[in-house]
């Protein structure tokens, strides 16, 4: 026997409007997937960085030095001597207590001092106002330099030559002291120039306000070969 459907039990009829409706109910659910939106969850990293001024400044510990109290200062004594009375004292004054109108009265004329000059016969000036000469003037002193200087073999054969520096001072009664040599050339030539410096004869003296006064004095020598 055959099966027959009724009209409203056929569902054949509707398939067409059930597709429609699946269709709009996927494309509306693929359209909503779309538009939502997706928030990823972000991981906070957080970066420390160390100022390692600071964390030095932290390390060293600062130590105030507390400096010690200076020690007072050591107590004055004072000396009192006792000086016997029987030290005789120069310049002694005499009181005639029973003086009267005609006692005639001694005038009183003060000690005169000496000046201390040990200093000054001491001190060796380099300026002067009147400086020490060798005994007829500049042009004898070459003269004599010339006369009595000896080349020095060792020098001659090396041929060393030029000036030698040599001080000297002139003592007040003109005598050549303390000679010796500034600047030299070797050669033997510094030893023959303080030989001659000190063979010199009295040089005259200089002069400090109108005292003879020790003078240090510099004199070039100069060694030539001909």
């Amino acid at each position: 026997m055959e099966k027959k459907k009724t009209k409203r039990a056929d569902l054949e009829n509707k398939r067409t409007i059930f597709l429609q409706i699946g269709l709009v109910v996927v494309l509306a659910a693929i359209f909503v997937a779309f538009e939502a939106k997706t928030y990823q969850k972000k991981e906070k990293v957080v970066f420390q960085v160390e100022d390692k001024e600071l964390v030095q400044e932290e390390i060293i510990q600062t130590k105030q030095e507390v400096k010690p109290e200076p020690p007072p200062p050591p107590k004055q004594v004072t000396r009192i001597e006792i000086v016997e009375d029987d030290i005789e004292i120069e310049d002694e004054i005499e009181i005639d207590v029973e003086a009267d109108m005609e006692t005639e009265i001694e005038e009183f004329v003060p000690v005169e001092m000496e000046e201390e000059t040990g200093a000054e016969e001491m001190e060796i000036f380099t300026v002067v106002e009147s400086m020490p000469e060798f005994p007829g003037g500049e042009a004898k002193l070459y003269k004599y330099l010339a006369d009595n200087i000896e080349y020095p073999q060792l020098a001659n054969e090396s041929g060393i030559q030029g000036r030698v520096f040599v001080t000297f001072v002139v003592e007040r009664n003109g005598e050549i002291t303390d000679v010796r040599v500034l600047r030299g050339i070797g050669g033997g030539c510094d030893e023959e120039a303080v030989r001659v410096v000190q063979s010199m004869p009295r040089w005259k003296p200089g002069k400090q306000r109108g005292k003879p006064v020790r003078v240090q004095y510099n004199l070039p020598i100069k060694f030539t070969l001909q």
